[in-house]
């Protein structure tokens, strides 16, 4: 059996508590990072409506949606949702919102340039952290959670 030197052992022990220690402030920045986007984008299309029902009627080809509906749906979520995972209440639920409206973004355009899939793709890569690991603790969830948990099984 192969055994590292107790020295590092040590300094490997100590680095993995230094990296576990930085993981609130990560996913603290994913989320934020992510929200901006979403809430900008969602802020731009209240700023003139017209445009966003020609860009959803012409641009946007929403599957199983009319053009309004898909409209009004997706600026809601753009605005609602970025808050939830910003704030890290219901953080998994506004991540999986998030990340289903990116994955329909992608897939109704018809020819989106790399870079924006990039961008997509990188998103998609933040919000499934968050799905998988949770908003952190730095979150609402954090302090909520427990007393909604020991509710739930009363």
């Amino acid at each position: 059996m192969l055994t590292a030197p107790p020295v590092l052992a040590r300094a490997w022990l100590r680095a993995m508590a230094g990296l576990e220690a930085l993981q609130p402030l990560a996913l603290l920045a994913a989320r934020l990072y992510v929200a901006k986007a979403f809430f900008l984008s969602g802020l731009t299309k209240i700023q003139d409506w017209d445009t966003t029902l020609a860009l959803f009627a012409d641009e946007y080809h929403v599957p199983l949606l009319p053009p309004e509906v898909a409209a009004v749906a997706g600026t809601t979520g753009e605005l609602v949702l970025p808050v939830l995972l910003a704030f890290g209440l219901a953080g998994r639920f506004g991540a999986m919102g998030l990340f289903v409206m990116n994955i329909v973004a992608v897939l109704s355009l018809q020819d989106i340039p790399e870079p924006a899939l990039q961008q997509h793709i990188f998103w998609g890569s933040l919000l499934t952290g968050v799905i998988l690991w949770g908003p952190g603790r730095w979150s609402v969830d954090r302090f909520v959670a427990p007393s909604f948990l020991r509710s739930a099984t009363r």
